[in-house]
Protein backbone atom coordinates (compact mmCIF):
# COMPACT_ATOMS: atom_id res chain seq x y z
CA UNK A 1 0.00 0.00 0.00
CA UNK A 2 2.52 2.61 1.23
CA UNK A 3 4.78 1.63 -2.59
CA UNK A 4 1.67 2.17 -4.87
CA UNK A 5 0.79 5.60 -2.79
CA UNK A 6 3.88 6.76 -3.45
CA UNK A 7 4.52 5.08 -6.88
CA UNK A 8 6.65 6.90 -9.37
CA UNK A 9 8.19 10.16 -7.69
CA UNK A 10 9.43 12.37 -9.94
CA UNK A 11 12.03 15.30 -9.92
CA UNK A 12 9.63 17.98 -8.95
CA UNK A 13 8.30 20.41 -5.71
CA UNK A 14 5.59 17.62 -5.65
CA UNK A 15 7.95 14.61 -6.03
CA UNK A 16 10.35 16.56 -3.04
CA UNK A 17 7.28 16.53 -0.43
CA UNK A 18 6.20 12.91 -1.22
CA UNK A 19 9.55 11.49 -1.15
CA UNK A 20 9.14 13.27 2.46
CA UNK A 21 6.10 11.61 3.51
CA UNK A 22 7.21 8.57 2.18
CA UNK A 23 10.46 8.91 4.25
CA UNK A 24 8.89 9.71 7.51
CA UNK A 25 6.00 7.70 7.51
CA UNK A 26 8.24 4.65 6.71
CA UNK A 27 10.18 5.21 9.41
CA UNK A 28 7.42 5.54 11.50
CA UNK A 29 5.68 2.22 10.52
CA UNK A 30 9.25 0.40 11.35
CA UNK A 31 9.57 1.58 15.04
CA UNK A 32 5.80 0.91 16.01
CA UNK A 33 6.26 -2.64 14.11
CA UNK A 34 8.96 -2.83 16.76
CA UNK A 35 6.29 -2.90 19.63
CA UNK A 36 5.73 -6.61 19.01
CA UNK A 37 9.37 -7.17 20.65
CA UNK A 38 7.75 -6.49 23.86
CA UNK A 39 5.22 -9.18 24.57
CA UNK A 40 7.94 -11.44 23.20
CA UNK A 41 10.26 -10.36 26.04
CA UNK A 42 7.46 -10.36 28.67
CA UNK A 43 6.75 -13.70 27.40
CA UNK A 44 10.53 -14.58 28.18
CA UNK A 45 10.90 -13.14 30.87
CA UNK A 46 9.00 -15.81 33.38
CA UNK A 47 11.33 -18.47 31.71
CA UNK A 48 14.63 -16.18 32.25
CA UNK A 49 13.86 -15.38 35.53
CA UNK A 50 13.54 -19.18 36.27
CA UNK A 51 16.42 -20.95 34.54
CA UNK A 52 19.11 -18.06 35.99
CA UNK A 53 17.33 -18.53 39.36
CA UNK A 54 19.00 -22.21 39.37
CA UNK A 55 22.46 -20.78 37.38
CA UNK A 56 21.09 -22.23 34.31
CA UNK A 57 22.61 -19.85 32.56
CA UNK A 58 23.96 -16.23 32.86
CA UNK A 59 22.32 -12.60 31.70
CA UNK A 60 24.97 -12.20 29.12
CA UNK A 61 24.46 -15.81 27.53
CA UNK A 62 20.27 -14.97 27.33
CA UNK A 63 20.90 -11.30 26.00
CA UNK A 64 23.61 -12.46 23.69
CA UNK A 65 21.40 -15.22 22.38
CA UNK A 66 18.37 -13.32 22.43
CA UNK A 67 19.92 -10.54 19.64
CA UNK A 68 21.45 -13.10 17.36
CA UNK A 69 18.06 -15.34 16.95
CA UNK A 70 16.39 -11.77 16.01
CA UNK A 71 19.14 -10.93 13.52
CA UNK A 72 17.38 -13.32 10.68
CA UNK A 73 13.70 -12.06 11.10
CA UNK A 74 15.21 -8.46 11.01
CA UNK A 75 16.62 -9.37 7.81
CA UNK A 76 13.66 -11.13 6.11
CA UNK A 77 11.53 -8.13 7.47
CA UNK A 78 13.76 -5.08 5.94
CA UNK A 79 14.26 -7.35 2.96
CA UNK A 80 10.68 -7.67 2.30
CA UNK A 81 10.25 -3.25 2.84
CA UNK A 82 13.21 -2.41 0.70
CA UNK A 83 12.16 -4.85 -2.48
CA UNK A 84 8.56 -3.99 -2.31
CA UNK A 85 8.79 0.09 -1.92
CA UNK A 86 12.53 1.23 -3.23
CA UNK A 87 12.01 0.41 -6.82
CA UNK A 88 8.17 1.06 -7.09
CA UNK A 89 8.59 4.39 -5.34
CA UNK A 90 11.65 5.48 -7.55
CA UNK A 91 14.34 6.00 -4.79
CA UNK A 92 17.76 7.34 -5.75
CA UNK A 93 20.73 5.41 -6.46
CA UNK A 94 20.60 2.96 -8.56
CA UNK A 95 21.94 -0.52 -7.06
CA UNK A 96 24.18 0.78 -4.63
CA UNK A 97 21.53 3.12 -3.24
CA UNK A 98 19.25 -0.22 -2.89
CA UNK A 99 21.96 -1.74 -0.74
CA UNK A 100 22.22 1.06 1.45
CA UNK A 101 18.28 1.96 1.50
CA UNK A 102 18.43 -2.05 2.85
CA UNK A 103 21.25 -1.97 5.42
CA UNK A 104 20.19 1.79 6.73
CA UNK A 105 16.40 -0.02 6.94
CA UNK A 106 18.25 -3.41 8.99
CA UNK A 107 19.87 -0.91 11.09
CA UNK A 108 16.35 0.82 11.72
CA UNK A 109 14.23 -2.85 12.82
CA UNK A 110 17.82 -3.08 14.99
CA UNK A 111 17.90 -0.31 17.41
CA UNK A 112 14.15 0.07 17.36
CA UNK A 113 13.72 -3.83 18.91
CA UNK A 114 16.70 -2.98 21.26
CA UNK A 115 15.00 -0.15 22.51
CA UNK A 116 11.49 -1.72 23.05
CA UNK A 117 13.90 -5.13 25.00
CA UNK A 118 14.98 -2.08 26.82
CA UNK A 119 11.52 -1.02 27.60
CA UNK A 120 10.33 -4.60 28.63
CA UNK A 121 13.23 -5.14 30.83
CA UNK A 122 13.35 -1.44 32.64
CA UNK A 123 9.20 -1.64 33.17
CA UNK A 124 7.16 -4.89 34.70
CA UNK A 125 3.79 -4.20 34.04
CA UNK A 126 3.09 -5.23 29.47
CA UNK A 127 0.52 -2.63 29.17
CA UNK A 128 2.61 0.33 30.64
CA UNK A 129 5.41 -0.90 28.39
CA UNK A 130 3.66 -0.96 25.27
CA UNK A 131 2.08 2.72 26.21
CA UNK A 132 5.75 3.92 26.60
CA UNK A 133 7.52 2.01 23.94
CA UNK A 134 4.61 3.93 21.62
CA UNK A 135 4.71 7.44 23.30
CA UNK A 136 8.63 7.82 22.27
CA UNK A 137 8.11 5.68 19.16
CA UNK A 138 5.78 9.26 18.09
CA UNK A 139 8.37 11.50 20.19
CA UNK A 140 11.45 9.84 17.98
CA UNK A 141 9.49 11.02 14.65
CA UNK A 142 7.99 14.11 15.79
CA UNK A 143 11.96 14.83 16.60
CA UNK A 144 13.06 13.32 13.81
CA UNK A 145 13.24 16.68 11.37
CA UNK A 146 10.30 16.42 8.97
CA UNK A 147 7.45 18.03 10.92
CA UNK A 148 10.36 20.24 12.41
CA UNK A 149 13.14 21.06 10.94
CA UNK A 150 16.67 21.09 13.43
CA UNK A 151 17.23 24.80 12.62
CA UNK A 152 13.34 25.54 13.89
CA UNK A 153 13.13 23.25 17.30
CA UNK A 154 13.55 25.91 20.21
CA UNK A 155 17.20 24.96 22.19
CA UNK A 156 15.21 23.48 25.11
CA UNK A 157 13.97 20.58 23.00
CA UNK A 158 16.65 20.67 20.38
CA UNK A 159 18.52 17.86 22.81
CA UNK A 160 15.58 15.22 21.79
CA UNK A 161 16.23 15.74 18.52
CA UNK A 162 19.56 14.31 18.83
CA UNK A 163 18.54 11.28 20.64
CA UNK A 164 15.82 10.46 18.38
CA UNK A 165 16.21 7.16 17.21
CA UNK A 166 14.11 8.16 13.90
CA UNK A 167 16.16 11.14 12.96
CA UNK A 168 19.47 9.63 11.87
CA UNK A 169 17.74 6.95 9.36
CA UNK A 170 15.45 9.75 7.84
CA UNK A 171 18.47 11.97 7.38
CA UNK A 172 19.96 8.90 5.78
CA UNK A 173 17.29 8.26 3.44
CA UNK A 174 17.49 12.11 2.78
CA UNK A 175 20.89 11.89 2.41
CA UNK A 176 21.00 8.93 -0.15
CA UNK A 177 18.03 10.55 -2.05
CA UNK A 178 19.42 14.24 -1.94
CA UNK A 179 23.18 13.95 -1.96
CA UNK A 180 23.85 14.49 -5.60
CA UNK A 181 24.18 17.84 -6.09
CA UNK A 182 23.51 17.75 -10.02
CA UNK A 183 20.12 16.44 -9.65
CA UNK A 184 17.45 18.73 -9.54
CA UNK A 185 14.17 19.12 -8.33
CA UNK A 186 12.87 22.36 -9.38
CA UNK A 187 12.93 24.21 -12.60
CA UNK A 188 11.92 27.34 -13.97
CA UNK A 189 7.97 27.27 -14.02
CA UNK A 190 8.05 24.69 -10.85
CA UNK A 191 9.06 27.39 -8.91
CA UNK A 192 5.07 28.35 -8.97
CA UNK A 193 3.76 25.32 -7.77
CA UNK A 194 1.96 25.41 -4.55
CA UNK A 195 2.09 29.09 -4.32
CA UNK A 196 -1.09 31.49 -4.92
CA UNK A 197 0.50 31.78 -8.88
CA UNK A 198 0.03 27.92 -9.60
CA UNK A 199 -2.88 28.51 -11.57
CA UNK A 200 -1.62 31.02 -13.86
CA UNK A 201 -0.65 30.27 -17.66
CA UNK A 202 2.51 29.30 -18.42
CA UNK A 203 3.52 32.46 -20.61
CA UNK A 204 2.22 34.78 -17.38
CA UNK A 205 5.05 32.67 -15.53
CA UNK A 206 7.50 32.97 -17.98
CA UNK A 207 6.96 36.73 -18.32
CA UNK A 208 7.22 36.86 -14.36
CA UNK A 209 10.61 35.00 -14.70
CA UNK A 210 11.74 37.53 -16.95
CA UNK A 211 10.98 39.90 -14.50
CA UNK A 212 13.02 37.83 -12.07
CA UNK A 213 15.65 38.01 -14.20
CA UNK A 214 15.84 41.63 -14.54
CA UNK A 215 15.41 42.35 -11.35
CA UNK A 216 18.35 39.58 -9.71
CA UNK A 217 20.67 40.41 -12.82
CA UNK A 218 20.58 36.99 -13.68
CA UNK A 219 18.73 34.97 -16.41
CA UNK A 220 15.59 32.44 -15.15
CA UNK A 221 14.64 30.96 -17.84
CA UNK A 222 11.93 27.85 -17.85
CA UNK A 223 14.46 25.22 -17.68
CA UNK A 224 16.90 27.10 -15.22
CA UNK A 225 17.52 24.93 -12.04
CA UNK A 226 16.86 27.07 -8.85
CA UNK A 227 16.47 24.03 -6.42
CA UNK A 228 19.08 21.08 -6.72
CA UNK A 229 19.69 18.09 -4.39
CA UNK A 230 22.31 20.06 -1.91
CA UNK A 231 19.72 22.97 -1.34
CA UNK A 232 16.89 20.60 -0.66
CA UNK A 233 19.76 18.99 2.22
CA UNK A 234 19.67 22.74 2.93
CA UNK A 235 16.47 23.62 3.75
CA UNK A 236 15.72 20.68 5.74
CA UNK A 237 19.14 21.40 7.86
CA UNK A 238 20.36 17.63 7.07
CA UNK A 239 24.35 18.58 6.04
CA UNK A 240 25.81 17.93 8.93
CA UNK A 241 26.16 14.40 8.92
CA UNK A 242 26.74 12.12 5.94
CA UNK A 243 24.79 9.03 5.22
CA UNK A 244 27.04 6.76 6.02
CA UNK A 245 27.88 8.05 9.74
CA UNK A 246 24.00 8.13 10.06
CA UNK A 247 23.95 4.22 9.39
CA UNK A 248 26.73 3.64 11.81
CA UNK A 249 25.31 5.48 14.26
CA UNK A 250 22.02 3.89 14.36
CA UNK A 251 23.56 0.79 14.48
CA UNK A 252 25.68 1.73 18.00
CA UNK A 253 21.98 2.80 19.33
CA UNK A 254 20.82 -0.88 19.07
CA UNK A 255 24.18 -1.85 20.92
CA UNK A 256 23.99 0.64 23.65
CA UNK A 257 20.11 -0.02 23.95
CA UNK A 258 21.03 -3.97 24.17
CA UNK A 259 23.32 -3.31 27.18
CA UNK A 260 20.89 -1.22 28.62
CA UNK A 261 18.44 -4.39 28.14
CA UNK A 262 21.47 -6.57 30.03
CA UNK A 263 21.74 -4.19 32.66
CA UNK A 264 17.94 -4.19 33.32
CA UNK A 265 17.91 -8.09 33.23
CA UNK A 266 20.92 -8.01 35.78
CA UNK A 267 19.37 -6.20 38.09
CA UNK A 268 15.93 -7.40 38.09
CA UNK A 269 17.46 -10.75 38.49
CA UNK A 270 19.09 -9.61 41.85
CA UNK A 271 16.13 -7.67 43.11
CA UNK A 272 14.11 -10.72 42.08
CA UNK A 273 16.31 -13.26 43.93
CA UNK A 274 16.59 -11.36 47.31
Amino acid sequence: MLATLFRHLDASPKGIDSRLGFSSFGMSVIFFICLEEIPKCFLERYIFMREAAFNAYRTSSYVLAHSIVSVPSLIVLSFTFVITTFWIVGLAGGFSGFLFFFFLIFASFWAGSSFMAFISGLVSRYLLAVCIGAAFSALFVLFSGNFISSNEIPPYWIWFHYISLVKYPFQGILQNEYGDSTKCFVRGLQFFDYTPLAGVSDSTKIKLLESMSSVLGTSVTSSTCLVNGTRVLELKGDTNIGKWTCLWITIAWGFFFKVLFYFTLLFGRNNKRR
